[in-house]
């Protein structure tokens, strides 16, 4: 299908619900001259379209690309602080992607809505990951592809991004590669052959990453 309605839809929720959201840092070069006084950042909306992309590049459907693009709504508040609940985001989309999105999604805070710690976060990921399906599993290595060669690029520029100031990253290089790897192990329970070359770019990228954390050692 050379054009999807659901994918569109996708896109424009996305866009809206992340409107003034942003990235934690950037590395790139201004694509304009900005005022003095402005603060620059990155839409989180280019990371979702990056995700969506390489998904949409290994062979998914369209309710997988949709997904990809709506990747972080169920965990990540709005710039008014709303949340977006799983029967909310199903009766705008559609069962079949939210179930995608519920695939990758981390819990933020716990029964008392304290937040809770990195580790802990990510363990939760990985054991939704490992009780979903192919297809939240291929977001998921989409979603660490970039989010590594993000890191990879930062560091590359010369940017200090574990350095514990603004826009550094809440887990050290370690507990980082721990967590790539984790996310690459728990992908090789599925089989599905769209997830190889996937796997293979985000071992590629993760291989950079720590070389260059090593050089800066």
């Amino acid at each position: 299908m050379i054009f999807s309605p659901l994918v569109e839809q996708a896109i424009e929720i996305a866009a809206e619900w992340h409107d003034r959201t942003y990235r934690k840092s950037r590395w790139r070069q201004h694509p304009y001259d900005p005022p003095p006084e402005a603060v620059m950042r990155i839409p989180v909306m280019a990371h979702l379209s990056a995700v969506a992309l390489v998904v949409q590049r290994a062979g998914w459907d369209d309710e997988t690309v949709a997904a990809a693009f709506l990747h972080d709504m169920l965990e990540d508040g709005n710039q008014y602080h709303h949340t977006m609940s799983y029967p909310a985001l199903a009766a705008l989309v559609g069962s079949e992607v939210a179930d995608r999105v519920r695939g990758v999604t981390e819990p933020k805070r716990d029964d008392d809505g304290q937040f809770l710690p990195w580790q802990t976060r990510k363990e939760a990921y990985l054991d939704t990951l490992r009780g979903g399906t192919a297809e939240s599993m291929a977001i998921s290595l989409a979603d660490k592809l970039h989010n590594v060669w993000t890191m990879n690029q930062g560091i590359k520029a010369g940017l200090d991004i574990f350095g514990g100031g603004p826009g550094s990253l809440s887990a050290g290089p370690d507990e980082q590669q721990w967590y790539f790897h984790s996310v690459l192990d728990v992908s090789a329970a599925f089989d599905d052959p769209r997830l190889e070359p996937m796997r293979a770019r985000l071992r590629e990228e993760v291989r950079r990453f720590e070389r260059l954390t090593q050089a800066e050692t």
